[in-house]
């Protein structure tokens, strides 16, 4: 999505599971308005919060004009059965990205293709390298041709439906990621209290919430040295996505199985109304 809209909107990372809202990025032209809806990676939920990534993944099955989903060479062909079985039942158009081509020679490519056509008769497949922005723009062109006329949903210069304390979490949480080995990444949530913004600076008071002391302990490190390399990171990538000076106060709290509670995941915005 980053790279059809053309702005950093969605955090990626190596890791799986980088991806747990739903977020749109809007793009505007001079021909049209398109909004790009990006979802968490489709799975099998094991806890509450997996589950509302889940609906957020299967929600785009509602109300998408054209379904794009992308997958890979490393990633299973048989996975995510029922959800594939959704898709086959879509009567909007589906494209079927084979991402990362560069890491597989072509006959393995063709191999691939040639299951995801039987897998998905109806969808068109298309191979592309993201990250080398091969037939990125093709894709781009084939997604305007098949959308439905429509007056736009947004203004010309919106980029996004998520407000700015949205992202202040999302890129703190991805320095995590980045920063993290194991399971602390992903029992790990990001809260800001608070947002003051004038011309040129933004104070924030975030919070990074935990399910265990020692994973406090893990993500503050030996004198806070560990939560200061993130957040000095952090910081960097929050001022060049704002364009000001920011100045972040950050704290590490503990909040037990905030992955199974209810309360908790209303709070974070993963089970909207």
């Amino acid at each position: 999505m980053n790279l059809f809209v053309g702005e950093r909107i969605s955090i990626a990372t190596f890791k799986a599971q980088t991806t747990r809202h739903r977020i749109m990025g809007i793009l505007n032209d001079e021909e049209c308005q398109i909004v790009f809806s990006d979802t968490p990676g489709v799975l099998k939920p094991n806890y509450k919060l997996q589950q509302s990534m889940r609906n957020f993944s299967e929600s785009a099955l509602v109300d998408a004009d054209v379904l794009v989903y992308v997958t890979d060479p490393i990633e299973k062909t048989d996975k995510n059965e029922d959800f594939i079985e959704k898709v086959a039942k879509m009567e909007v158009p589906v494209l079927v990205l084979i991402n990362k081509i560069d890491l597989i020679d072509e006959k393995k490519l063709i191999e691939l293709v040639d299951i995801w056509h039987k897998r998905l008769p109806k969808a068109e497949i298309v191979p592309v390298a993201a990250l080398a922005k091969f037939n990125v723009e093709p894709v781009l062109k084939r997604i305007k041709e098949l959308l439905p006329e429509s007056p736009p949903f947004f203004e010309k210069d919106q980029l996004t439906d998520k407000p700015a304390r949205f992202f202040v979490s999302e890129i703190i949480r991805e320095k995590i990621l980045l920063y993290y080995d194991k399971e602390i990444p992903y029992s790990v949530e990001v809260g800001v209290e608070a947002f003051k913004e004038d011309d040129k600076h933004i104070h924030i008071n975030a919070v990074i919430y935990v399910e265990r002391e020692s994973q406090k302990g893990i993500i503050i490190g030996h004198q806070g040295k560990a939560l200061k390399k993130v957040m000095t990171e952090a910081r960097k990538s929050l001022e060049k996505f704002f364009g000001k000076s920011i100045f972040i106060e950050t704290f590490v709290k503990v909040d037990k199985d905030w992955r199974n509670s209810d309360k908790e995941l209303n709070l974070f915005g993963y089970n909207p109304e």
